[in-house]
């Protein structure tokens, strides 16, 4: 992948947001959260303008004006150059083509998880499987009211992906449950003797 003069992905939104139109960095949050991006890429109004003069720095934006409304403090209006345009298609072209190795926290766990006992494990992801019920739900919401306003199905492909993964994680969590607990093959026996425990099957 290659190395981005401004790396963070909030970035690439900014980007995104001002090849529409020039924005200060307020109204740059508002859209963020009013267009649901909130879900998608973390941030808050301190990060957000540390990106943005990362970006004026590396040329990919520049400041169109600064103006005052009433007693507010004075806002800057940046808009995207043409450095800015390219940087975006070709960030958005990389990582849309070109797969990435990502850290999950759950896979990090997931490797270091027999240090656990299975009769503490085994109600931890039955408890995940719950929790992912309700994003799932939360997510598929979002997927629902936004087609109930006529919204086009392109703009809510990152929910319908968010759904694809939940169900997918949903399933790896029964079937890893189902390893542990089966009553012939399960793991849960050889896993708490090494624990110095007796598996409690549940």
């Amino acid at each position: 992948m290659k190395k981005r003069p401004v790396g963070n992905l909030l970035a690439l939104a900014v980007l995104s947001y001002l090849s529409r139109q020039p924005m200060h960095p307020y109204e740059l949050a508002k859209t963020l959260r009013s267009h649901g991006d909130a879900r998608s890429i973390k941030f808050n109004h301190g990060s957000l303008y540390m990106v943005v003069q990362q970006l004026a720095k590396a040329g990919f934006v520049a400041e169109q004006e600064v103006n005052r409304d009433g007693a507010r403090p004075e806002r800057t209006v940046y808009q995207i150059t043409d450095a800015g345009r390219a940087e975006l298609r070709d960030w958005l072209r990389e990582l849309v083509g070109q797969p990435q190795h990502e850290y999950p926290a759950f896979v990090s766990a997931l490797s270091l998880i027999s240090a656990l006992s299975p009769n503490e494990v085994v109600p931890l992801l039955r408890a995940r499987l719950v929790g992912i019920a309700e994003q799932r739900a939360a997510a598929q919401s979002e997927i629902d009211a936004a087609e109930a306003q006529g919204l086009p199905a392109l703009f809510l492909i990152e929910e319908v992906y968010r759904v694809g993964l939940l169900d997918a994680e949903a399933a790896f969590v029964a079937d890893l449950i189902g390893k542990i607990t089966d009553p012939e093959k399960g793991w849960g026996p050889m896993w708490a003797a090494a624990h110095g425990e007796e598996y409690r099957a549940e």
